[in-house]
């Protein structure tokens, strides 16, 4: 998946009004996710991401993610992407959901692997998907 394409399907699924907004968004929780999963994972994630989203992931081979709630994960998107936790919450399932198209099922599924529980809101349910169904 190409960058424009990454960041239009985000702005589409988000149903946001620009593409600036649809990259500050995807921006913002790719930069969390960075901080919440194993920086080899991120790395793995970003290899199969368009360069210009893999530079968010990348920064932290050989590190533990750290841990927290989703709670904290979606205020840490807020206040990079400068919404309220609500839009927030919105932005990065559909980043979420766009990252499931983009790399394969089993890259998707050791990225899954990485949140517990009660992330299970920011993970599309769906089964099928754009690019791999």
């Amino acid at each position: 998946m190409k960058y424009g394409e990454f960041i239009k399907h985000v702005q589409s699924f988000a149903q946001l009004n620009s593409h600036e907004d649809a990259e500050r968004a995807t921006r913002a929780t790719l930069e969390t996710i960075k901080e919440r999963i194993v920086g080899d994972e991120a790395k793995d994630l970003a290899s199969q991401l368009p360069k210009e989203l893999g530079e968010y992931l990348r920064g932290r081979e050989g590190e533990n993610g750290q841990t927290f709630s989703i709670q904290e994960f979606i205020s840490r998107v807020s206040e990079k992407e400068g919404v309220d936790p609500v839009s927030a919450t919105t932005h990065a399932r559909a980043v979420f959901e766009v990252l499931r198209n983009a790399v394969t099922p089993g890259e998707f599924k050791d990225f899954q692997a990485n949140f517990s529980n009660d992330y299970a809101e920011l993970f599309p349910t769906s089964q099928e998907s754009m690019a791999n169904g």
